[in-house]
């Protein structure tokens, strides 16, 4: 009776998509016992039902019945748990079944890495989570040094980049803060329960000074969601122009309240406000040879350093004779305790007609000085110029590489010579002779080791036509705001990004606007947690790809880089040869 009754069970139980509707009805009619509605317990009283009716009790049978009875409780428990089991392998064996077990696996594996930020931050010695990423752990491979002491903002966490950004720092112990402009469930349940949310937006500056508290470093990831000019501005310029303001903000706080000064300001050397700045600039004249025959038809040189009307400091002049060039110089005069070799650079915020100069740093001694150029390149209307000290080359080939704590004096030379037609009005005669140069700073870049702020941008590959002018222009305005800023920095344009696992090809790096193909979103953010440490990212911009094979005659790139993996430092070979400031 009982295996009938279990056999007609099982048919019905698992055979709802083969058998027949009366099939199943019939199957399943068979659970449903008038005594019972439980199928368990319809089991045991039908193997209960059939023993034959006892004979009258005496004093022996009451013991031996008593025994019976606990026998026959003891099969009760034997059937009910194998029933129990048959039906919990019915119930597994179904897709519903399945599914349930498979998500309750993947969501226990989820709560273990999203806890990694948690476990990196503790240091109690009898943790016994905190050894995963120590070593010797399970995930020791994955860990950075320095990445438990480091608090990382990502700006969109929740955009395609920024998710894995996020489980990328987390997975090597940085601790991570993210901003979301609202922290509905949707948003919560995109980032990891570890990740510290603040609510803000980057087009509020007032929203932005709390969530740079405590961070060391930035990646921002945010783009805008429109091709509107105002969400663009918002995002991709202003919020980059605020968030950086903001930080510099921060760790300007922090250098007072240690009764000294940040190292990521930048140090004034110039700043032209009144007519008194002119005080210590010199104009002068000169040229490179004397030629007597051709001297009597030059039309001559002049220049001038005013401050004007407008309350502008504008140096200005024409150069007509042959080799000839005019220049501005000063001394410098720097601050008590500052000296150059605690820069990097130099920034020089200008504006003009878009001519080209020459900057010329004098060191050493009076008797013993030496020279060292760099030439730069200004736009029509005003643009900041940043100037490595390691751009500079010495006139005399003979002398040594420039040593900043020496320099002591400044000149910025124009000459008619590698002049170049700047953009501006179609049909504008340019005198490339004459020049204007209005002077608003000059400041020394702070040096460092590490980048502080990394942005994503694009190259405008794969960008609709109709709005990829806007979106360069932003993009553009934001880039420039960074670089500005003090802030050592690391700009990555990656072409056309594709969901794809990453990893699995290799990169090519470059520079000039020249790529077009796409990259994986996961290499991308693996190169913004990677530029994190690397000295060799600081002050650098650069497009990044998947390799590929040029048409023939029209290479234009080399391999820099190798397979990505987490135990290759892809990285440092393929920035190292870029050029930085750029």
């Amino acid at each position: 009776m009982t295996t009938a009754l279990t056999s007609t069970a099982t048919v019905g139980f698992g055979c709802r998509k083969v058998c027949s509707p009366q099939r199943v009805s019939n199957g399943l009619n068979c659970w449903n016992h008038p005594a019972t509605n439980h199928p368990r317990r319809h089991l045991v009283f039908a193997r209960a039902s059939s023993s034959p009716t006892p004979p009258p009790e005496t004093g022996n049978d009451k013991k031996k019945l008593k025994l019976d009875q606990d026998d026959d409780d003891d099969d009760k428990e034997e059937d009910g748990s194998s029933s129990v089991s048959v039906m919990k392998r019915l119930v597994d064996a179904t897709p519903v079944g399945l599914g349930r077990r498979s998500r309750k696996i993947f969501d226990e594996a989820w709560r273990k890495f999203s806890e990694l930020g948690q476990i990196s931050r503790t240091t109690r010695p009898n943790d016994e989570s905190s050894l995963l990423i120590q070593e010797g752990g399970p995930m020791c491979e994955f860990a950075i040094p320095g990445a438990q002491n480091t608090t990382v903002l990502v700006i969109g966490a929740t955009s395609r980049v920024g998710r894995i950004v996020v489980r990328k720092l987390m997975l090597r112990g940085y601790s991570v803060k993210a901003l979301v402009r609202t922290a509905d469930q949707q948003v919560v349940d995109m980032l990891p329960t570890s990740v510290k949310i603040v609510i803000g937006d980057v087009g509020d500056p007032s929203t932005l000074r709390v969530a740079v508290e405590g961070c060391n470093k930035i990646i921002y990831c945010a783009t805008a969601r429109s091709s509107i000019t105002v969400d663009l501005n918002r995002v991709d310029y202003q919020g980059v122009y605020n968030l950086s303001k903001a930080f510099q903000d921060y760790n300007n706080k922090l250098a007072q309240l240690r009764a000294g000064k940040s190292s990521k300001s930048k140090l004034l050397l110039a700043k032209f406000k009144s007519a008194n700045s002119l005080n210590g600039w010199e104009v002068r004249k000169g040229t490179y040879f004397q030629d007597t025959v051709t001297a009597k038809y030059d039309g001559g040189m002049d220049a001038k350093f005013e401050f004007n009307e407008s309350g502008e400091a504008v140096f200005s002049g024409y150069v007509f004779t042959r080799g000839g060039y005019v220049e501005l110089s000063t001394k410098l005069s720097l601050p008590l305790g500052s000296t150059l070799d605690r820069y990097e650079g130099l920034i020089l915020s200008v504006g003009g007609n878009g001519r080209s100069y020459v900057l010329i740093l004098e060191s050493g001694g009076t008797c013993e000085s030496k020279q060292y150029f760099s030439r730069i390149s200004t736009k029509v209307g005003f643009c900041r110029v940043r100037v490595p000290f390691t751009s500079f080359r010495p006139v005399n080939p003979a002398d040594p590489p420039l040593d900043p704590l020496l320099v002591h004096t400044l000149t910025v030379r124009f000459e008619p010579r590698r002049q170049r037609t700047a953009e501006g009005p179609v049909g504008v005669n340019q005198d490339l002779r004459s020049f204007k140069m209005v002077l608003e700073y000059i400041k020394a870049l702070p040096t460092g080791q590490e980048t502080d702020f990394i942005l994503v941008s694009c190259t405008g590959s794969g960008i609709e036509t109709s709005r990829r002018e806007q979106v360069l222009r932003a993009k553009k305005a934001g880039e420039d705001s960074l670089r500005r800023s003090g802030l050592g920095y690391t700009i990555i344009r990656p072409g056309p990004l594709m969901e794809e696992p990453g990893g699995q090809r290799a990169l090519i790096f470059d520079q000039g606007n020249r790529i077009s193909q796409g990259i994986s979103c996961a290499d991308v953010a693996d190169i913004c947690v990677k530029a994190l440490h690397d000295s060799t990212a600081r002050n650098k911009s650069f497009d990044v790809c998947y390799e590929y094979v040029a048409e023939p005659g029209k290479e234009l790139y080399e391999l820099v880089a190798h397979l990505p993996d987490k135990a290759n430092n892809y990285l440092t070979p393929a920035l190292s040869a870029l050029i930085k400031n750029t």
